[in-house]
This record gives C-alpha cells, sequence and structure tokens, in this order.
C-alpha cells in the first residue's frame, strides 16, 4: 500500500499534538485543557484509521477484481481491522 501525503501529514499533525500536549503537562496546564487536546489527538487516530483501511480495502479490492477473486474477505478484513481500532 502506498501512504498518501495526506496521511503522513495527518500524523505530523497528531504528532506535533502531542508535544504540545506534554509540553502543556510540563508546564502544569489545567487537566481539562490537556484532557481536550488528548481527545483531539484520539478522534484524529480514529479518523486517520479510517482513511488508511478504507484506501487499503479500496486497493485490495480492486485487485482482486483484476484477478477475478471473490473480495468478501478483503472486506471482512476491513471491518475487523476498524472494529480492532476502538
Amino acid at each position: 500500500m502506498e501512504y498518501t501525503d495526506q496521511m503522513k501529514n495527518r500524523v505530523k499533525r497528531m504528532e506535533g499534538q502531542l508535544r504540545g500536549i506534554l509540553k502543556m503537562m510540563e508546564d502544569g496546564k489545567d487537566c481539562k485543557e490537556v484532557i481536550t487536546q488528548l481527545s483531539a489527538v484520539r478522534s484524529a487516530v480514529d479518523r486517520t484509521v479510517g482513511v488508511v483501511v478504507s484506501s487499503n480495502l479500496v486497493e485490495c479490492v480492486l485487485n482482486a477484481e483484476k484477478r477475478g477473486e471473490n473480495t468478501d474477505e478483503f472486506i471482512k478484513e476491513a471491518v475487523n481491522l476498524l472494529v480492532k481500532s476502538r
């Protein structure tokens, strides 16, 4: 699978958010602010998982169809990956 610049940029943004959260903790910021930022990172991770899984699913299904294979297994695997990520 090829990871797009958009996917990589999402992860870089999360990395920056996590560094910011660590700084907030080191500076003794209020826990509500820290939790808010942690929740934002968790949401970003969830969305990124969805993007990666869906992109991979599309790629796998298209390749399987070209080879004349059944695509049901790829779809089940993608759904299982999404369920496990939660």
